[in-house]
C-alpha cells in the first residue's frame, strides 16, 4: 500500500468489515484508517501493510465493548460499516467513541426491518401493510387477510406475499408467496420473518451521503431487473421524481435522526406517483453501485462515505468533493450478475453479442466449479457481474434487459 502523509486535522477511521475496494480508496485518501475484520484478513493486511484490529463479527455480547475501548484507546473517531452484519457494531462503537448512546440503538433500527417499519410509519412515511411470522401458520393467515382486505374473489388469482429475514441483506432469504402450498418449502430455521403486502410500482434505490443532517449527494439507482441488473444515474423518466425522492430522503434522515454517513434506501413508486418506502440500510448497496458511480461520475463513493462519516469534515470540503448529480456524469453505467439458465453446465461463454457490444467493458464471472445448477430458493446469489458503460440510459437499460435471455454458462 502507499506511503502518504495523512492530513492531521482530519479524523481517524475504522472501516468494519473486509472490502478490497474501500480499503484502496481509504488508502490513497487523506484520511488515517485501520481495518477492523475477522481473522483471516490479517495475512493479507500484514503483506500489504494495512493497518489492521482483528475482530470476529458475531452476535454483540458482553465483549463486544472490547472493540469500542481498543479503537478509542488507539485514537479512532469513527466507525465504518461495510455490510449489513457490521451495522449495528458501527452503531454500539460509535456510541462509545462519539459519547452519544442512542446511536446504538438508532442502528437496531437500521437492521430489523419490522422495526424499520414501524418507525418509519411512526415518521409518517407511507409503508405497506407488514407483519412478523413466527410460524407458517402466521404466513398462511397474513395471505389471506391481505387479500381479503383487497376484496378478491374465489378464483381470483391470490396477490403475492413477500417474506424477508430481519437483519440479512436485501434479497437474501427474500421469498415470495401466492399459495399456501408455497409456505410449505419455508424451511422452520427461516423463521421469525418479516411479511409484506405487495407493492405494485416501480421499485428503485437511492444512495445518499449526509453531512451534518443535510443530503451532499443524492443518486437514484435504476433496477431493470430486481435481482439482476442495475444503472446510474437513472433514465430521465426516473429522474423526473428526483425533487420528490429527495423530499422522501429528508423525511427518512429526519425520522431516523440521521445526522452522518451514508444511507442506501428502497421505494416503490406507482402509477399515481406515490412513494412507498420499501427499507433502508446504513451500508453500501450491493451490485457494485459504488464502482458504478466512480465510473459515472469519477469521485470514489468510499472516499465520499468516509468524508460523510468523519466528525472533523468541513461543509466546504464536502461541496468541493461531489459532483452535481446527473449533469456531471460521463455516461451511464451498469451492471448485470448472471445466473446460470441450464442445470447443467460445464464451461464459461460469454455471448458473442454481449462482447462484441459497444457498451460492454468488463465481467468478473470465473469457470464453472461444479456441473450441477443449485436450485435458487428465492433471490439466490449471483454467479458474477457483467459491466457496461455507454451515453444512452434506454440503450442501457435494453440491453441489461436482454442480457437475461442469453446464456453465459453451457
Amino acid at each position: 500500500m502507499s506511503e502518504h502523509k495523512y492530513n492531521p486535522d482530519k479524523g481517524y477511521v475504522a472501516l468494519l468489515g473486509w472490502s478490497l475496494n474501500a480499503v484502496e480508496a481509504a488508502d490513497k485518501f487523506d484520511r488515517r484508517y485501520v481495518v477492523v475484520a475477522p481473522d483471516w484478513a490479517e495475512a493479507y493486511c500484514k503483506e500489504h501493510d494495512i493497518p489492521y484490529v482483528p475482530w470476529n463479527f458475531e452476535r454483540l455480547n458482553d465483549r463486544s465493548v472490547e472493540i469500542a475501548q481498543t479503537l478509542k484507546d488507539m485514537g479512532v473517531d469513527v466507525a465504518i460499516p461495510l455490510f449489513e452484519e457490521t451495522v449495528e457494531w458501527a452503531g454500539a462503537i460509535n456510541s462509545v467513541l462519539m459519547d452519544k448512546p442512542r446511536l446504538f440503538g438508532q442502528a437496531m433500527l437500521l437492521r430489523d426491518k419490522a422495526l424499520m417499519k414501524r418507525r418509519a410509519q411512526l415518521g409518517g412515511i407511507r409503508v405497506g401493510i407488514f407483519e412478523e411470522a413466527h410460524d407458517k401458520g402466521d404466513v398462511i393467515r397474513f395471505l389471506k387477510r391481505v387479500n381479503q382486505t383487497l376484496l378478491k374473489l374465489d378464483g381470483d388469482p391470490n396477490d403475492p406475499i413477500h417474506l424477508k429475514a430481519f437483519d440479512k441483506a436485501g434479497c437474501l432469504g427474500h421469498r415470495v408467496i401466492r399459495t399456501p402450498d408455497e409456505v410449505d418449502t419455508i424451511p422452520e430455521e427461516e423463521f421469525p420473518v418479516l411479511m409484506e403486502s405487495h407493492l405494485d410500482g416501480w421499485e428503485f434505490a437511492v444512495e445518499a451521503w449526509i453531512h451534518n443532517g443535510k443530503i451532499a449527494f443524492l443518486n437514484i439507482s435504476e433496477y431493470v431487473t430486481l435481482g439482476y441488473s442495475v444503472f446510474v444515474p437513472a433514465t430521465p423518466d426516473l429522474e423526473k421524481y428526483r425533487d420528490q425522492i429527495r423530499g422522501e430522503i429528508e423525511k427518512l434522515i429526519k425520522t431516523f435522526d440521521i445526522e452522518f454517513g451514508f444511507i442506501h434506501p428502497e421505494y416503490f413508486v406507482t402509477s399515481d406517483r406515490t412513494m412507498y418506502f420499501g427499507e433502508v440500510a446504513y451500508r453500501p448497496p450491493g451490485f457494485k453501485v459504488f464502482e458504478l458511480l466512480e465510473r459515472a461520475y469519477g469521485f470514489n463513493a468510499y472516499q465520499g462515505m468516509i468524508m460523510t462519516f468523519d466528525p472533523k469534515t468541513t461543509e466546504e470540503e464536502v461541496k468541493a468533493f461531489f459532483p452535481k448529480e446527473v449533469v456531471d456524469a460521463k455516461g451511464y453505467a451498469g451492471c448485470f450478475g448472471v445466473y446460470p439458465r441450464r442445470r447443467v453446465v460445464s464451461k464459461l461463454e460469454i455471448p458473442e453479442e454481449t462482447e462484441n457490444h459497444e457498451y460492454f467493458e468488463s465481467h468478473e464471472l470465473t469457470p464453472p466449479l461444479e456441473e450441477t445448477v443449485t436450485k435458487r430458493t428465492a433471490f439466490g446469489t449471483h454467479w458474477g457481474l457483467v459491466y457496461f458503460f455507454g451515453e444512452d440510459p434506454y440503450v442501457m437499460r435494453d440491453l441489461l434487459k436482454h442480457q437475461e435471455e442469453l446464456d453465459f454458462y453451457v
